[in-house]
């Protein structure tokens, strides 16, 4: 497995935790910035996230910005990215179980390093159940289908 992870000024805090819980999975990890903690645009490193997992480069995504709102909103406007922001084991949870999300994004100004690598376990430790899920996941990408052009 390959994951992709982005962050800007407000997510760095949260990169170096995450990073070294995925590389002792031995998960591999492609780092598209940022790498310090200087003042910069959430939706370019979104971007460069949300394009590695739509196209197949990564497998994974994990974008982090201040509250993981912004970065998430940017991820989403790429095709397939079903991105959400997790702050709580149950979240981290559902957003594998219910939404399939191939993207989760966290807030360094909300969670502690610790706590974001919980629950990036807990989102892929965590399998998609399907089910009901299923089509409700297919009516999004109905929805993408409608409006991507």
């Amino acid at each position: 497995m390959k994951i992709a992870i982005g962050c800007d000024h407000g997510g760095i805090v949260l990169k170096p935790s995450i990073i070294q819980t995925l590389q002792s999975r031995g998960i591999e990890v492609e780092d598209f910035g940022c790498y310090d903690e200087s003042s910069v645009d959430y939706p370019d490193y979104a971007l460069k996230v949300a394009e590695a997992v739509s196209t197949g480069k990564c497998d994974k995504g994990i974008v982090l910005c201040g509250t993981g709102i912004g970065i998430s909103i940017a991820a989403n406007k790429v095709k397939g990215i079903r991105a959400g922001v997790v702050h709580d084991e149950f979240t981290a949870e559902m957003i594998s179980a219910h939404n399939n999300a191939n993207i989760i994004a966290m807030g360094g100004r909300i969670i502690t390093p610790e706590r974001a690598a919980k629950l990036v376990t807990i989102w892929l430790d965590t399998p998609f159940q399907g089910g009901r899920h299923e089509n409700r996941v297919a009516k999004i990408s109905a929805i993408e289908d409608k409006y991507f052009k």
